[in-house]
């Protein structure tokens, strides 16, 4: 007679023995603004409703929170032009309908106690069960899901890619402002959402799937969890598609920024993938190691130092990153995904979004004219001019 979850546990398992290596799939949230005032407004359902067909819209906890997602696509390159579509399939839904969106991880402005949960089973269940938790996770981010074919080499590439969550975190940091606050923390986001959710943030070493699955089948048993999709790691493989998911990174304003760091965590995750496949060592390190590292990205983004510690040293966040591109070089040739990986020095040179935002607040202008900027920028970036009908 099969267990309480047997047989979910094999269709996970058959799924990642069925899996294609390096299958994209990414998916970015969004605010829905008021366009004069800029703060949040309720209007998921009527943009949801309105969306053609082609439009991979999906909700997101709050009623002024939007997805899009891509497919599953055969590579980094089609990923990439299916995202654009999206966006810019968004922003142009957004804009016929008398709405703006916004593209930073944190809103700068408007309270989480205006903001109200969407009417799913899912989201009830998640508002039910964490009640304050839930609530105040106005947070918007970037997710990453690469195929990866085999459970126990899913299980150990996300434990290798833990020790890389900081890093991810550094470049992507997007919101250094919430509720009216210049926190001078780089990723308010990931202070508010990974701080407070359980099962969050860094996941402890399973090292393989019956470790994992052991685990899972304990949190189902003793009505931790109703199912997969309340445990929130930054790292995780996820059971329905066969994926190791990376959910560490702040969304991005602009396209050309959400792709290089996409490229990065892609071509990152395929080259720890052909060392496990010879063989080599993995950069596995301690959680302990890694929240140290996490906290530092949180705190100072790419204005700061994270620890490499092989060598028990400081490194400057950017030269962190530019090694890490060097390590990821040869298979982001071999996947065509270079001229996106190329983006990340941009990023490291122009200064991420925590960085930009941070500077022009700090030189005078108020919150509100910062993120004005942003909103221009990211409806620009995805052809749609802000303010125009």
């Amino acid at each position: 007679m099969l267990a309480p979850h047997d047989t979910y546990f094999a269709e996970v398992e058959e799924r990642y023995e069925s899996a294609e290596d390096f299958t994209v799939g990414i998916e970015e949230e969004f605010q829905i603004l008021d366009p004069e005032s800029l703060a949040l407004t309720q209007r998921f359902e009527e943009l949801r409703d309105a969306a053609p067909p082609e439009l991979d819209v999906r909700g997101e906890l709050i009623s002024s929170e939007i997805e899009v997602t891509t497919e599953k696509c055969a590579d980094f390159a089609t990923a990439a032009a299916r995202l654009a579509e999206q966006r810019r399939g968004l922003f142009a839904l957004g804009h016929g309908h008398g709405a703006a969106l916004g593209a930073t991880a944190t809103h700068p402005f408007s309270s989480w106690r205006d903001q109200h949960i969407i009417d799913t089973p899912h989201y009830r269940l998640v508002s039910e069960g964490l009640q304050y938790v839930a609530w105040r996770n106005n947070t918007w981010s970037g997710h990453l899901h690469v195929g990866i074919r085999g459970v126990d080499r899913a299980v150990v590439l996300c434990d290798v890619m833990r020790t890389y969550l900081p890093h991810l975190l550094a470049l992507s940091a997007n919101s250094p402002f919430i509720e009216g606050v210049w926190t001078r923390l780089h990723s308010a986001r990931c202070q508010t959402f990974v701080r407070m959710f359980p099962r969050c943030g860094i996941p402890d070493i399973f090292g393989s799937w019956a470790e994992h699955r052991r685990f899972v089948q304990q949190l189902f048993d003793t009505g931790c969890i109703a199912d997969f999709t309340q445990i929130w790691w930054s790292v995780r493989p996820h059971h329905t598609f066969g994926t190791v998911e990376l959910r560490i990174c702040d969304v991005q304003t602009e396209l050309w920024q959400a792709l290089a760091i996409a490229s990065l965590g892609y071509s990152l995750l395929a080259t720890m993938a052909r060392r496990y496949d010879e063989g080599r060592p993995l950069p596995i390190l301690a959680t302990r190691y890694v929240e140290e590292n996490l906290w530092r990205a949180i705190r100072y983004g790419l204005g700061g130092k994270l620890v490499d510690w092989q060598s028990q040293r400081e490194v400057s966040a950017p030269d962190a990153i530019r090694a890490l591109v060097e390590t990821a070089g040869p298979e982001a040739e071999r996947l065509g995904c270079l001229r996106y990986l190329d983006g990340v020095e941009r990023l490291l040179r122009e200064g991420n979004g925590a960085q930009r935002q941070s500077r022009a607040h700090e030189a005078g202008m108020p919150i509100v004219d910062v993120y004005r900027e942003t909103v221009v920028r990211a409806q620009a970036d995805a052809g749609v001019q802000f303010g125009k009908k």
